[in-house]
Protein backbone atom coordinates (compact mmCIF):
# COMPACT_ATOMS: atom_id res chain seq x y z
CA UNK A 1 0.00 0.00 0.00
CA UNK A 2 0.97 3.28 -0.58
CA UNK A 3 1.94 5.68 2.13
CA UNK A 4 -0.59 8.33 3.08
CA UNK A 5 -0.49 10.29 6.08
CA UNK A 6 -3.36 12.51 7.27
CA UNK A 7 -6.03 12.33 4.26
CA UNK A 8 -8.20 15.30 6.43
CA UNK A 9 -6.01 17.75 7.09
CA UNK A 10 -7.96 20.51 8.74
CA UNK A 11 -9.26 23.39 6.63
CA UNK A 12 -8.97 27.05 7.12
CA UNK A 13 -8.71 27.77 10.47
CA UNK A 14 -11.38 28.83 12.67
CA UNK A 15 -11.20 31.38 15.17
CA UNK A 16 -9.80 30.83 18.85
CA UNK A 17 -11.69 28.31 20.99
CA UNK A 18 -13.96 27.61 18.28
CA UNK A 19 -14.97 24.09 17.72
CA UNK A 20 -16.10 24.27 13.91
CA UNK A 21 -16.74 21.22 12.06
CA UNK A 22 -14.26 20.60 9.69
CA UNK A 23 -15.00 21.96 5.81
CA UNK A 24 -16.81 19.50 3.59
CA UNK A 25 -14.83 17.36 1.46
CA UNK A 26 -15.04 18.38 -2.25
CA UNK A 27 -12.28 16.60 -4.24
CA UNK A 28 -12.03 13.05 -2.96
CA UNK A 29 -9.63 10.64 -5.50
CA UNK A 30 -10.18 6.69 -4.43
CA UNK A 31 -7.60 4.32 -5.21
CA UNK A 32 -6.91 6.48 -8.76
CA UNK A 33 -4.57 4.05 -10.80
CA UNK A 34 -3.94 5.39 -14.64
CA UNK A 35 -2.29 3.46 -17.13
CA UNK A 36 -1.15 4.53 -20.29
CA UNK A 37 -0.03 1.21 -22.40
CA UNK A 38 2.74 -0.23 -20.01
CA UNK A 39 3.67 3.05 -18.22
CA UNK A 40 2.04 3.67 -14.67
CA UNK A 41 0.69 7.39 -14.51
CA UNK A 42 -1.05 6.90 -11.42
CA UNK A 43 -0.49 4.25 -8.54
CA UNK A 44 -3.82 3.48 -6.29
CA UNK A 45 -3.62 7.36 -5.58
CA UNK A 46 -5.99 8.88 -2.87
CA UNK A 47 -6.68 11.98 -1.80
CA UNK A 48 -9.39 14.02 0.11
CA UNK A 49 -9.45 17.92 -0.48
CA UNK A 50 -11.85 20.28 1.80
CA UNK A 51 -13.79 23.19 0.90
CA UNK A 52 -11.24 26.46 1.20
CA UNK A 53 -7.92 24.34 1.82
CA UNK A 54 -4.89 25.33 -0.38
CA UNK A 55 -3.14 22.15 -1.32
CA UNK A 56 -0.08 21.64 -3.16
CA UNK A 57 1.34 18.52 -5.46
CA UNK A 58 5.00 18.27 -5.24
CA UNK A 59 7.35 15.88 -7.39
CA UNK A 60 9.65 15.26 -10.10
CA UNK A 61 8.34 15.53 -13.38
CA UNK A 62 6.36 12.43 -14.28
CA UNK A 63 5.54 11.46 -10.63
CA UNK A 64 1.76 11.95 -11.45
CA UNK A 65 0.99 15.68 -10.67
CA UNK A 66 -0.22 16.67 -13.76
CA UNK A 67 -2.16 13.29 -14.43
CA UNK A 68 -4.03 13.24 -11.15
CA UNK A 69 -5.05 17.07 -11.92
CA UNK A 70 -6.54 16.17 -15.25
CA UNK A 71 -8.50 13.74 -13.51
CA UNK A 72 -10.24 15.95 -11.03
CA UNK A 73 -11.38 17.84 -14.10
CA UNK A 74 -12.63 14.57 -16.10
CA UNK A 75 -9.72 15.29 -18.88
CA UNK A 76 -8.53 11.35 -18.16
CA UNK A 77 -10.39 8.38 -17.11
CA UNK A 78 -8.39 6.58 -14.74
CA UNK A 79 -7.95 2.63 -15.07
CA UNK A 80 -9.02 2.00 -11.80
CA UNK A 81 -10.42 3.70 -8.81
CA UNK A 82 -12.95 6.42 -8.69
CA UNK A 83 -12.92 10.39 -8.53
CA UNK A 84 -15.75 12.47 -6.83
CA UNK A 85 -15.82 16.35 -7.17
CA UNK A 86 -18.60 19.12 -5.75
CA UNK A 87 -20.61 15.86 -4.99
CA UNK A 88 -20.48 14.12 -7.90
CA UNK A 89 -18.93 11.03 -9.16
CA UNK A 90 -16.57 12.16 -12.60
CA UNK A 91 -16.30 8.60 -13.79
CA UNK A 92 -19.28 8.41 -14.70
CA UNK A 93 -20.06 11.57 -16.36
CA UNK A 94 -20.45 12.65 -19.74
CA UNK A 95 -22.02 14.90 -21.97
CA UNK A 96 -23.74 18.08 -21.05
CA UNK A 97 -23.20 16.42 -17.23
CA UNK A 98 -19.41 16.27 -17.76
CA UNK A 99 -19.76 19.74 -19.40
CA UNK A 100 -21.74 21.56 -16.27
CA UNK A 101 -19.37 20.14 -13.83
CA UNK A 102 -15.87 21.90 -15.43
CA UNK A 103 -17.47 25.01 -15.80
CA UNK A 104 -17.44 24.65 -11.69
CA UNK A 105 -13.74 23.53 -11.91
CA UNK A 106 -11.16 26.35 -13.18
CA UNK A 107 -7.99 25.59 -14.54
CA UNK A 108 -5.01 27.30 -14.83
CA UNK A 109 -1.92 25.73 -17.19
CA UNK A 110 1.68 26.41 -17.30
CA UNK A 111 1.58 27.96 -20.83
CA UNK A 112 -1.20 30.20 -20.10
CA UNK A 113 -2.60 29.51 -23.29
CA UNK A 114 -4.08 32.65 -24.02
CA UNK A 115 -5.28 33.56 -27.94
CA UNK A 116 -1.83 36.31 -28.61
CA UNK A 117 -3.98 38.09 -31.55
CA UNK A 118 -7.05 39.05 -28.87
CA UNK A 119 -7.41 41.60 -26.58
CA UNK A 120 -6.57 40.78 -23.14
CA UNK A 121 -10.73 41.89 -22.06
CA UNK A 122 -11.42 39.27 -24.78
CA UNK A 123 -9.53 36.45 -23.70
CA UNK A 124 -10.63 36.85 -19.74
CA UNK A 125 -14.34 37.05 -21.49
CA UNK A 126 -13.33 33.44 -23.02
CA UNK A 127 -13.80 31.84 -19.81
CA UNK A 128 -17.22 32.67 -19.44
CA UNK A 129 -18.07 30.22 -22.55
CA UNK A 130 -18.72 27.33 -20.32
CA UNK A 131 -21.59 29.42 -18.98
CA UNK A 132 -23.11 30.67 -22.25
CA UNK A 133 -24.66 29.23 -25.65
CA UNK A 134 -24.09 30.23 -29.10
CA UNK A 135 -21.39 31.46 -31.06
CA UNK A 136 -19.37 34.19 -29.26
CA UNK A 137 -18.01 36.49 -32.14
CA UNK A 138 -16.20 39.69 -30.83
CA UNK A 139 -16.04 41.20 -27.79
CA UNK A 140 -19.42 43.24 -27.60
CA UNK A 141 -21.39 40.28 -28.57
CA UNK A 142 -20.59 39.05 -24.39
CA UNK A 143 -22.77 41.73 -23.56
CA UNK A 144 -22.46 44.11 -20.95
CA UNK A 145 -23.03 42.36 -17.73
CA UNK A 146 -20.07 39.84 -18.53
CA UNK A 147 -17.77 42.50 -19.77
CA UNK A 148 -18.41 44.38 -16.38
CA UNK A 149 -17.57 41.36 -14.59
CA UNK A 150 -14.09 40.40 -17.08
CA UNK A 151 -13.01 44.14 -16.13
CA UNK A 152 -13.38 43.53 -12.41
CA UNK A 153 -11.79 40.25 -12.84
CA UNK A 154 -8.83 42.29 -14.36
CA UNK A 155 -8.52 44.94 -11.73
CA UNK A 156 -8.40 42.46 -9.52
CA UNK A 157 -5.63 40.91 -10.98
CA UNK A 158 -3.97 44.20 -10.98
CA UNK A 159 -4.27 44.48 -14.78
CA UNK A 160 -7.38 46.31 -15.63
CA UNK A 161 -5.01 49.06 -17.42
CA UNK A 162 -4.16 46.42 -19.88
CA UNK A 163 -7.47 45.89 -21.03
CA UNK A 164 -6.95 46.32 -24.36
CA UNK A 165 -3.82 46.02 -25.19
CA UNK A 166 -3.15 42.76 -27.43
CA UNK A 167 -2.24 39.87 -25.03
CA UNK A 168 1.48 39.28 -27.01
CA UNK A 169 2.15 42.34 -25.55
CA UNK A 170 2.32 40.93 -22.12
CA UNK A 171 5.01 39.96 -20.05
CA UNK A 172 4.99 36.29 -18.58
CA UNK A 173 3.63 37.14 -15.40
CA UNK A 174 1.20 39.13 -16.86
CA UNK A 175 -0.15 36.71 -18.88
CA UNK A 176 -0.24 34.09 -16.16
CA UNK A 177 -2.75 36.85 -14.24
CA UNK A 178 -4.77 37.13 -17.05
CA UNK A 179 -4.92 33.38 -16.82
CA UNK A 180 -6.38 33.39 -13.91
CA UNK A 181 -8.76 36.14 -14.54
CA UNK A 182 -9.92 33.95 -17.27
CA UNK A 183 -10.09 31.02 -14.76
CA UNK A 184 -12.19 33.35 -12.77
CA UNK A 185 -15.08 34.36 -14.97
CA UNK A 186 -16.30 30.79 -14.44
CA UNK A 187 -16.98 31.78 -10.84
CA UNK A 188 -15.38 28.07 -9.80
CA UNK A 189 -15.85 26.44 -6.54
CA UNK A 190 -12.77 24.06 -7.22
CA UNK A 191 -9.47 26.15 -8.74
CA UNK A 192 -6.78 23.62 -10.36
CA UNK A 193 -3.07 25.03 -11.80
CA UNK A 194 -0.63 22.92 -13.43
CA UNK A 195 2.94 24.34 -13.00
CA UNK A 196 1.64 28.06 -12.93
CA UNK A 197 4.77 29.76 -12.05
CA UNK A 198 7.22 27.01 -14.32
CA UNK A 199 8.03 29.37 -16.93
CA UNK A 200 8.40 32.58 -14.75
CA UNK A 201 10.88 34.37 -12.85
CA UNK A 202 11.49 33.93 -8.65
CA UNK A 203 9.83 37.82 -8.44
CA UNK A 204 7.04 36.66 -10.63
CA UNK A 205 6.60 33.63 -9.47
CA UNK A 206 6.43 34.50 -5.54
CA UNK A 207 3.44 37.14 -7.19
CA UNK A 208 1.36 34.80 -8.95
CA UNK A 209 1.24 32.40 -6.20
CA UNK A 210 0.51 35.28 -3.70
CA UNK A 211 -2.39 36.27 -6.07
CA UNK A 212 -3.49 32.51 -6.04
CA UNK A 213 -3.48 31.96 -2.09
CA UNK A 214 -5.31 35.71 -1.87
CA UNK A 215 -8.03 34.86 -4.28
CA UNK A 216 -8.49 31.37 -2.35
CA UNK A 217 -8.99 32.86 0.66
CA UNK A 218 -11.07 35.91 -0.49
CA UNK A 219 -13.79 33.95 -2.67
CA UNK A 220 -13.39 30.53 -0.57
CA UNK A 221 -11.94 28.41 -3.23
CA UNK A 222 -10.55 25.07 -3.07
CA UNK A 223 -7.02 25.18 -4.69
CA UNK A 224 -5.01 22.18 -6.26
CA UNK A 225 -1.82 23.63 -7.21
CA UNK A 226 1.30 21.10 -9.05
CA UNK A 227 4.57 23.10 -8.05
CA UNK A 228 8.30 22.02 -8.21
CA UNK A 229 9.64 24.52 -5.66
CA UNK A 230 9.67 23.88 -2.35
CA UNK A 231 10.14 27.40 -1.22
CA UNK A 232 6.80 28.33 -2.70
CA UNK A 233 5.08 25.11 -1.16
CA UNK A 234 5.82 26.12 1.82
CA UNK A 235 5.10 29.93 1.81
CA UNK A 236 1.27 30.12 0.37
CA UNK A 237 -0.03 26.14 1.19
CA UNK A 238 -2.16 24.60 3.48
CA UNK A 239 -1.22 20.87 2.55
CA UNK A 240 1.81 19.20 1.11
CA UNK A 241 1.08 16.26 -1.02
CA UNK A 242 4.32 14.35 -2.63
CA UNK A 243 3.94 12.32 -5.36
CA UNK A 244 6.65 9.84 -6.34
CA UNK A 245 6.46 7.28 -9.39
CA UNK A 246 2.47 8.06 -9.41
CA UNK A 247 1.80 7.50 -5.64
CA UNK A 248 0.86 9.78 -2.62
CA UNK A 249 4.16 9.23 -0.43
CA UNK A 250 3.11 12.11 1.75
CA UNK A 251 0.53 14.06 2.58
CA UNK A 252 1.11 16.76 5.53
CA UNK A 253 -0.03 20.15 6.96
CA UNK A 254 2.93 22.81 5.76
CA UNK A 255 4.31 23.96 8.72
CA UNK A 256 5.21 19.78 9.43
CA UNK A 257 6.96 19.63 6.51
CA UNK A 258 10.64 18.07 6.87
CA UNK A 259 13.83 17.90 5.21
CA UNK A 260 13.51 13.93 5.67
CA UNK A 261 9.65 14.28 3.99
CA UNK A 262 10.87 15.74 1.02
CA UNK A 263 13.77 13.48 0.41
CA UNK A 264 11.31 11.00 0.29
CA UNK A 265 9.22 12.69 -2.13
CA UNK A 266 12.22 13.31 -4.41
CA UNK A 267 13.90 9.76 -3.53
CA UNK A 268 16.88 8.86 -5.70
CA UNK A 269 17.19 12.65 -6.45
CA UNK A 270 19.33 12.24 -3.21
CA UNK A 271 22.44 10.29 -5.01
CA UNK A 272 22.68 13.02 -7.19
CA UNK A 273 24.96 15.78 -6.18
CA UNK A 274 23.96 19.01 -8.48
CA UNK A 275 20.38 18.05 -7.98
CA UNK A 276 20.42 17.33 -4.32
CA UNK A 277 22.32 20.97 -3.85
CA UNK A 278 19.33 22.40 -5.27
CA UNK A 279 16.65 20.58 -2.92
CA UNK A 280 19.22 22.05 -0.19
CA UNK A 281 19.30 25.71 -1.47
CA UNK A 282 15.53 25.49 -2.18
CA UNK A 283 14.94 24.54 1.80
CA UNK A 284 17.47 26.64 3.64
CA UNK A 285 16.14 29.41 1.02
CA UNK A 286 12.01 28.81 2.74
CA UNK A 287 13.42 28.11 6.63
CA UNK A 288 15.29 31.43 5.96
CA UNK A 289 12.43 33.36 4.59
CA UNK A 290 10.23 35.67 6.65
CA UNK A 291 7.10 37.93 5.85
CA UNK A 292 5.60 36.04 2.85
CA UNK A 293 2.64 35.39 4.46
CA UNK A 294 2.82 31.74 4.87
CA UNK A 295 -0.13 29.89 5.33
CA UNK A 296 0.86 27.64 7.86
CA UNK A 297 3.65 30.11 9.69
CA UNK A 298 6.96 28.61 11.03
CA UNK A 299 7.56 25.62 12.66
CA UNK A 300 8.19 24.79 16.03
CA UNK A 301 11.45 23.29 15.86
CA UNK A 302 13.64 20.47 15.35
CA UNK A 303 14.32 19.30 11.51
CA UNK A 304 11.10 21.25 10.03
CA UNK A 305 11.96 22.93 6.99
CA UNK A 306 9.86 26.22 8.42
Amino acid sequence: MTPHADPAAPAAPSAPGSAAAPAEIVVSLEGITKRFGTTTALDSASLDVRRGEVVVLLGLSGSGKSTLLRHVDGLERPTSGTVHVLGREVTALSGRALRELRSEVGFIFQQFELVPSLTVLENVLTGSLAAVRGPRLGLWSYGRPARAEALARLERVGLLERAYQRADTLSGGQQQRVAIARALMQRPQVLLADEPVASLDPESSDQVMALIREIAVDEGLTVICSLHQVDLALSWADRIVGLRHGAVVLDTATEGLSKAQVMEIYGRVATSTGELEAIELELAGAASATGTGSAAGAAASGDAVR
